[in-house]
């Protein structure tokens, strides 16, 4: 693994590592329908040949859940990772807990088929994947992850979608359980900047939180390639193109084109590509509470989202950045 520029940061109070770019996983879900309107799914080999770019170029830690094909995605990244010759635990592996219509008690019925889909992977960070859906309330949620924790059989508790008020709860439910609450799984990117006014991004920082920042490239809106080519959001996935549609029109792409063009010419400056920039600003703005998760379908992606880490934006860059950027 390279040596990245960007050193590698503590998960929330945790004695855990993780480089500041992760992958995300959902790609690898297979043909669940849901994920296809989402994403373009890969095969194994696709997805080994993701795995193997990103842990080439100084990833450390892959995200990814149980609603992501019901384990088919934890089952193919665990393969891709021993595929690339990765003991357990040699790299941190993140999964979700689905609550949709469930008790807490699932939790702890459903974590060895996480480790079952993981095959042998230890479970480095285990969070609910929405705050809401449940049959049981959140305290509940959080008290049998503080126990599955205690035993062992996780490595750290995180939450998912959780607003300021429902972290500060998560938090101190945990905390009278005598375990931190290691991270909050949220959407930040240049156009989403939401935690800066809902109080999210504050809580954090004074918990001690970490923030893993989902959809970092605005479904490929912050790549620039829509705005050099319109006619590509077409043939976008389904729920991309109504989970970005308002940045997918005409009126959107003419709207946020200076900033792509201010993030053209920094990416100029650095060597680095229009996503670069994207990502970089995310991990570097918020200090050490933010880490991000971009998703990849091709190698050549894995790379470019890792050597995010080899530069470091000025402040002067990330000052004109926030000026341009949708708040």
């Amino acid at each position: 693994m390279n040596a990245n520029h960007i050193n590698v940061r503590q998960l929330g109070k945790t004695d855990i590592e993780i480089s500041p770019i992760g992958l995300g996983c959902m790609q690898f879900a297979g043909t669940a329908n849901y994920t296809r309107l989402i994403i373009n799914p890969i095969d194994q080999e696709m997805a080994t040949s993701v795995v193997r770019a990103a842990l080439d170029n100084g990833v450390t830690w892959f995200d990814t859940a149980e609603m992501y094909g019901k384990g088919r995605s934890e089952e193919t990244l665990s393969t891709a990772l021993k595929q690339c010759g990765l003991a357990p635990g040699q790299v941190s592996v993140a999964t979700k807990w689905t609550p949709h219509l469930r008790t807490a008690a699932s939790i702890a019925a459903t974590v060895g088929d996480r480790l079952k889909h993981l095959g042998g992977h230890p479970i480095a960070l285990h969070q609910i994947h929405s705050p809401s859906g449940s049959l049981s309330s959140i305290p509940a949620q959080l008290k049998v992850m503080a126990r599955l924790f205690r035993e062992g059989t996780i490595g750290a508790v995180g939450v998912s979608n959780f607003s300021a008020r429902q972290l500060v709860l998560a938090h101190n439910v945990l905390a009278a359980e005598g375990v931190t609450l290691a991270s909050n799984q949220v959407r930040i990117s240049l156009l989403h900047r939401k935690i800066e006014r809902d109080g999210v991004l504050e809580a954090a920082r004074r918990l001690g939180v970490t923030l893993i920042a989902y959809s970092p490239l605005e479904g490929g809106v912050l790549t620039g390639r829509y705005h050099d080519n319109a006619s590509l959001a077409r043939s976008a996935p389904p729920a991309r193109r109504i989970f970005s549609r308002s940045r997918l029109s005409d009126r959107g792409l003419a709207r946020t084109a200076p900033l792509i063009n201010a993030m053209r010419r920094i990416g100029e400056e650095h060597g680095a590509t229009i996503s670069q920039v994207a990502l970089n600003w995310l991990i570097t703005r918020y200090g050490d509470t933010v880490v991000a998760i971009p998703g990849a379908s091709k190698p050549g992606q894995a790379a470019e989202a890792a050597g995010t880490m080899s530069f470091r934006l000025t402040e002067s860059e990330i000052r004109t950045l926030d000026e341009l950027s949708l708040t």
